[in-house]
C-alpha cells in the first residue's frame, strides 16, 4: 500500500492543532505529578505508585470506553475528555496553592487523570480513521507519535521552568489553559459521523463480543502480545525517569527535564520514521520485532553506564525503539481490525500499551528501591528477550497480509 501523508486530508489538518495543545497539557501534568511525588517522598517506590495511578485505570475503564467509542461521535467524546484533563489540572493547582497537595491527594488526582486518559485514548484512536484515508493511517499514527513525544520534550522543560521561575500551581494553571486552547480546533471539525455500534446491546454483551473477536483473530492476538512486551520492556523505565534520575544521577529538576527531553527526541525520530511507512503489514511487524530486540539490549547496558551523557544516549535509543514498536503495533491494529470492532480492539491495545507500564512502574520501582536499577533492568531485559523469541516464532507462520 503506497504512502499517503495525513496532512493531505483536510479533517486531519483541522484536528492537528487540537491534539498539539491537549497532548502538551497532558505531558505537563504528568511531569508536575512525577516531580511532586519525588519532592514529597524522595522514594522510587512512591514515584512508581503515582505513575501507576496515572496508568492503572486503563485496565479498569479502557474496555468500557472502547464500547462507548464504537457508539458515539468521537469528536464530541474528545471534547469531554480534554475538559476532564483540564479539570484535574485545575484541582491540582488549587490544592498546591492552598498547601493541601499531600501524597494521598496527589495519588487521588493521579487516579482521576488516569480515568480521563482511559477514556481519551480509545476515543482519539477511533477518531483518526474517520479523518484520513486508509493509506494515510500509518502517517497519521506516526505524526500523532511525534506530537506525543515533542510534548515529552516541551512539557517537562516547560514544567521545570514554571516550577523554578514561578510555582507548581502556576504549572497546573498553564496546563488547564492548554486544554481550553484545544477546544476551538476540535469544535471546528465538521462532518464526523457517529459510530455505528449497536446502542441497544448491553455493555456486557458488547464487551464479550469484542474480547471474543480479538482472541479469535490470530494477527490481532500477536499485535496485542507485541504491545504487551513493548510496555513491559521499555515504557516501564521511561515512566520511572524521576526515580531513575534521583537514584543514578543527581535528581535535580534540570536533570529530569534533560532525560525527559532526550526521551522525547528519540521518540520524535521514531514517530517520523513510522509516519513515512506504507500499509505493508509484514514489513511493519518485522520492524517492531527488531526494535524490541534493540530495546532489550539497552536495558542490559544500564549496569555499565555512568554520567548524564551516557544515560542520555541510552534513553535516546530506548525511546526511539519503543516508539517505533508502539506506533508500529498500533498501525497494525488499525489496519487489521474490522470497523465494527475498532473501538473495542483499540481499547484493548490501549489497556496493554498504557496499563502494562503502570504495573511495571510499581513493580520495578519497588524492586529498584531494594536492589537498584541496573540489576532490575537486566532482569527485565532477560525476560523480554524470552518473550520476543516466542512471539517471533508466531510471526514466521505468515499470518500477516501483504498489501
Amino acid at each position: 500500500m503506497a504512502h499517503r501523508s495525513a496532512f493531505a486530508e483536510p479533517l486531519y489538518r483541522r484536528y492537528f492543532p487540537a491534539t498539539c495543545f491537549s497532548t502538551l497539557a497532558s505531558w505537563l501534568i504528568r511531569f508536575l505529578f512525577g516531580w511532586s511525588a519525588w519532592e514529597l517522598t524522595h522514594s522510587a517506590f512512591w514515584v512508581g505508585v503515582v505513575a501507576g495511578a496515572m496508568l492503572l485505570p486503563t485496565f479498569l475503564f479502557s474496555p468500557l470506553f472502547g464500547i462507548v467509542s464504537d457508539r458515539i461521535n468521537p469528536r464530541n467524546g474528545l471534547v469531554v475528555t480534554v475538559l476532564a484533563h483540564g479539570l484535574v489540572a485545575a484541582l491540582a493547582g488549587a490544592a498546591d496553592a492552598l498547601a493541601v497537595l499531600t501524597l494521598p491527594a496527589l495519588v487521588a488526582l493521579a487516579v482521576l487523570l488516569g480515568a480521563a486518559t482511559s477514556a481519551h485514548t480509545p476515543i482519539r484512536l477511533a477518531l483518526i480513521p474517520l479523518l484520513v484515508q486508509r493509506g494515510a493511517l500509518p502517517s497519521a499514527i506516526g505524526y500523532s507519535a511525534m506530537i506525543f513525544n515533542t510534548s515529552r520534550i516541551i512539557g517537562p522543560a516547560l514544567g521545570a521552568w514554571l516550577v523554578a521561575a514561578f510555582s507548581l500551581s502556576a504549572g497546573f494553571l498553564v496546563a488547564t489553559c492548554l486544554c481550553l486552547a484545544s477546544l476551538p480546533s476540535l469544535l471546528g471539525i465538521k462532518g464526523v459521523r457517529d459510530m455505528q455500534g449497536d446502542k441497544s446491546e448491553s455493555f456486557l454483551v458488547a464487551l464479550r463480543a469484542g474480547f471474543a473477536y480479538a482472541l479469535s483473530h490470530r494477527a490481532i492476538r500477536l499485535v496485542l502480545g507485541l504491545t504487551l512486551l513493548n510496555g513491559a520492556l521499555g515504557r516501564t523505565l521511561l515512566e520511572l525517569l524521576p526515580a531513575f534520575s534521583g537514584q543514578l544521577l543527581d535528581g535535580s529538576a534540570e536533570t529530569l527535564a534533560t532525560l525527559s527531553a532526550t526521551a522525547g527526541a528519540g521518540a520524535i525520530v521514531g514517530g517520523l520514521f513510522v509516519s513515512r511507512l506504507g500499509g505493508e503489514q509484514r514489513g511493519i511487524v518485522r520492524l517492531v520485532l527488531l526494535c524490541l530486540a534493540v530495546a532489550a539490549g539497552c536495558l542490559l547496558a544500564v549496569q555499565w553506564l555512568a554520567g548524564l551523557l551516557q544515560f542520555c544516549a541510552l534513553v535516546l535509543v530506548l525511546s526511539m525503539m519503543t516508539t517505533v514498536a508502539g506506533t508500529g503495533s498500533q498501525a497494525l491494529a488499525q489496519l487489521i481490525v474490522d470497523e465494527a470492532y475498532r473501538g473495542r480492539v483499540l481499547s484493548l491495545w490501549t489497556m496493554l500499551a498504557m496499563g502494562t507500564p503502570a504495573i511495571g512502574a510499581v513493580a520495578v520501582g519497588a524492586l529498584a528501591q531494594l536492589w537498584g536499577f541496573p540489576l532490575v533492568a537486566a532482569g527485565t531485559a532477560a525476560l523480554a528477550l524470552l518473550g520476543l523469541v516466542l512471539l517471533r516464532n508466531r510471526v514466521r507462520r505468515g499470518i500477516f497480509a501483504v498489501e
